[in-house]
Protein backbone atom coordinates (compact mmCIF):
# COMPACT_ATOMS: atom_id res chain seq x y z
CA UNK A 1 0.00 0.00 0.00
CA UNK A 2 1.32 3.35 -0.94
CA UNK A 3 1.15 6.51 1.35
CA UNK A 4 -1.16 7.95 -0.85
CA UNK A 5 -3.44 5.33 -0.28
CA UNK A 6 -3.10 4.84 3.98
CA UNK A 7 -3.97 8.33 3.64
CA UNK A 8 -7.16 8.36 2.03
CA UNK A 9 -8.60 6.69 4.95
CA UNK A 10 -11.71 7.68 6.33
CA UNK A 11 -10.53 7.12 9.68
CA UNK A 12 -7.52 10.12 10.57
CA UNK A 13 -4.11 8.89 10.32
CA UNK A 14 -1.40 10.30 11.92
CA UNK A 15 2.49 10.36 9.77
CA UNK A 16 5.11 10.45 11.95
CA UNK A 17 8.07 12.25 9.22
CA UNK A 18 11.00 11.45 11.27
CA UNK A 19 15.10 10.36 10.39
CA UNK A 20 16.84 7.96 12.19
CA UNK A 21 19.60 10.44 13.33
CA UNK A 22 16.91 12.65 14.85
CA UNK A 23 17.15 12.40 18.68
CA UNK A 24 13.43 14.15 19.48
CA UNK A 25 12.12 11.98 16.39
CA UNK A 26 13.38 8.64 18.73
CA UNK A 27 11.24 10.71 21.99
CA UNK A 28 8.22 10.18 19.65
CA UNK A 29 8.83 6.67 19.36
CA UNK A 30 7.52 5.36 22.96
CA UNK A 31 4.73 8.38 22.74
CA UNK A 32 3.01 6.96 19.22
CA UNK A 33 3.67 3.22 21.07
CA UNK A 34 1.55 4.40 23.61
CA UNK A 35 -1.07 6.35 21.99
CA UNK A 36 -1.32 3.12 19.66
CA UNK A 37 -2.53 1.20 22.41
CA UNK A 38 -4.98 3.74 23.80
CA UNK A 39 -6.83 4.45 20.67
CA UNK A 40 -7.04 0.64 18.69
CA UNK A 41 -8.23 1.06 15.51
CA UNK A 42 -9.63 4.06 15.79
CA UNK A 43 -6.68 6.07 13.95
CA UNK A 44 -3.89 4.91 11.88
CA UNK A 45 -0.23 5.61 12.97
CA UNK A 46 2.39 5.37 10.71
CA UNK A 47 6.28 6.83 10.19
CA UNK A 48 7.74 8.04 7.21
CA UNK A 49 11.46 8.26 6.80
CA UNK A 50 12.39 12.02 5.39
CA UNK A 51 15.42 10.40 3.87
CA UNK A 52 14.03 7.67 2.60
CA UNK A 53 10.93 9.29 1.40
CA UNK A 54 11.66 12.48 0.11
CA UNK A 55 8.94 13.37 -1.73
CA UNK A 56 6.38 12.95 0.35
CA UNK A 57 8.54 15.26 2.43
CA UNK A 58 8.36 18.16 0.02
CA UNK A 59 4.59 17.18 -0.91
CA UNK A 60 3.97 18.61 2.76
CA UNK A 61 6.74 21.01 3.05
CA UNK A 62 8.16 19.27 5.96
CA UNK A 63 11.27 21.28 6.82
CA UNK A 64 11.69 20.15 10.18
CA UNK A 65 12.10 16.73 11.70
CA UNK A 66 9.78 14.94 13.58
CA UNK A 67 6.85 16.79 11.76
CA UNK A 68 3.58 14.99 12.63
CA UNK A 69 0.63 15.28 9.82
CA UNK A 70 -2.84 14.24 10.81
CA UNK A 71 -4.88 13.38 7.46
CA UNK A 72 -8.30 12.26 7.01
CA UNK A 73 -9.50 11.25 3.47
CA UNK A 74 -6.10 13.00 2.20
CA UNK A 75 -6.28 16.06 3.76
CA UNK A 76 -3.90 17.27 6.14
CA UNK A 77 -6.13 18.65 8.99
CA UNK A 78 -3.70 19.11 11.48
CA UNK A 79 0.15 19.71 11.46
CA UNK A 80 2.46 20.15 14.21
CA UNK A 81 6.47 20.18 14.23
CA UNK A 82 9.08 18.93 17.26
CA UNK A 83 7.93 15.80 19.82
CA UNK A 84 3.85 16.32 21.09
CA UNK A 85 3.08 14.45 24.47
CA UNK A 86 0.57 11.86 23.93
CA UNK A 87 -2.34 13.61 25.84
CA UNK A 88 -2.04 16.11 23.09
CA UNK A 89 -2.02 13.88 20.50
CA UNK A 90 -5.19 11.84 21.63
CA UNK A 91 -7.33 15.28 21.54
CA UNK A 92 -6.47 16.04 18.26
CA UNK A 93 -7.56 12.39 17.09
CA UNK A 94 -10.93 12.32 19.47
CA UNK A 95 -11.60 15.86 17.27
CA UNK A 96 -11.38 14.25 13.99
CA UNK A 97 -12.86 11.28 14.52
CA UNK A 98 -16.55 10.68 14.05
Amino acid sequence: MTFNEIIQSDKPVLVDFSAEWCGPCKMMAPILKDLKKEIGDTATIIKVDVDKNPQAASAYQVQGVPTLILFKNGQPLWRQSGVVQKAGLLGVIKKFTV
